[in-house]
Formats: C-alpha cells, structure tokens, sequence
C-alpha cells in the first residue's frame, strides 16, 4: 500500500513545482552563484506567481549565463533591450535590467566579504532560523530580519529586494525553514544547514 507525501499546499501546483519543492526549497544554499540566481528569480517574480518564474528558470540561465556573476555584471544596453524582446523571459525593462545591476552590487559585495554567501547569511548568523510553523497562516510575508537584509541591500545599488522578496529568498535557500512541520520535508531541512 502506496503512502501518499504530506507536502507544503503550494507544492500541489504541477510537477514542476513539487520537484521544485521536494529538491530545492528549503534546503540551505551556500553558492554565490545560485544565491545570486534566487535573488534574481525571486526579484522576477513581484506581482506574479513563482510557478510563472519556474517555468522561465532555463530560459532566463541561458538568457543570462547561468547567472554568472561577471558576465551579468558586464551586460551592455543593448543586450538588455534585446533580452526585452525574448517570450522567454518577464519582459519588464526594469526586472530586465535588475539583474546587471544586481550582479554588480553583488561583485562588490564579494570584494568587501569575501563571499555573497557570507554576506547574505550573515542577516541569520550564519545559520537557518528552523520555524515549526503549523498552518500555511502562520507562515509571515515577511520579518524584521527580512526587513533589514532589505534595506542593506538597497543601500548596496540592489533592486527588486523589498522585504516580501527577501523573505521569499530566504525561505527559497534556506535561510529560514518553512515547510510545514507535518510536511514530509521539514525534518530533512531541519537536518541541514
């Protein structure tokens, strides 16, 4: 007799989703390149769904070369205004044109911290902040902490980093485990970090 998973509500959304959710979410990232690409994606999605960014995910790391940081940070205008024309991709000029400034905010992070990761991570003391969170309800927007890695990113030159979208980055990597605690996955990311 086959069990049936008790995941998240959100990851009833399709296959690609469930994956997303079963792989992914929740697990601690440490990578300066996929944190750069979550912040990005995460920045993305405002005023739409993640399944809409999900489906775009190959598109946009082809778009903007698997988010490396350098090559993102030496994009010219005209390769944004092309990229404004690909069905592949949210077309909005200033998402678009988030991501070269964000991946140049990022550089200079790294000159002064060595890492993206430790500069980000440092907002949760270098560890997940592991909630036991019971109903989707109980689960914030948003939190001081998210609101502070907000404001310390505007002040770096980053864009799309409200404090809704940087709690969603990091519920996303890590940061913070927010699986339900009856979710098949909040023990295995509880377990990480």
């Amino acid at each position: 007799m086959a069990t049936t998973r008790v995941r998240c509500h959100w990851a009833a959304d399709g296959e690609l989703m469930q994956a997303y959710h079963d792989t992914e979410w929740g697990v601690p990232l440490h990578d300066d390149r996929m944190l750069f690409e979550f912040l990005c994606l995460e920045g993305a999605q405002a005023g739409l769904s993640w399944r809409t960014v999900l489906h775009k995910r190959d598109h946009y790391r082809r778009a903007f070369h698997d988010f490396d940081l350098a090559r993102a940070a030496a994009l010219k205008d005209r390769d944004l205004e092309k990229l404004l024309l690909d069905p592949g991709l949210i077309r909005n000029r200033l998402k678009i044109t988030s991501v070269r400034d964000n991946a140049k905010a990022a550089l200079d992070v790294i000159d002064e911290y060595g890492s993206l990761d430790a500069y980000l991570w440092s907002f949760v003391d270098g560890k997940p902040v592991r909630n036991t969170w019971r109903t989707r309800q109980d689960v914030p927007a948003s939190t001081p902490v998210s609101d502070h890695m907000s404001k310390s990113l505007k002040k770096r030159g980053f864009r799309f980093v409200g404090s809704t979208i940087c709690y969603a980055f990091m519920q996303a990597t890590g940061m913070v485990n927010d699986h339900l605690v009856e979710c098949f996955r909040h023990k295995a990311c509880a377990a990480k970090g």
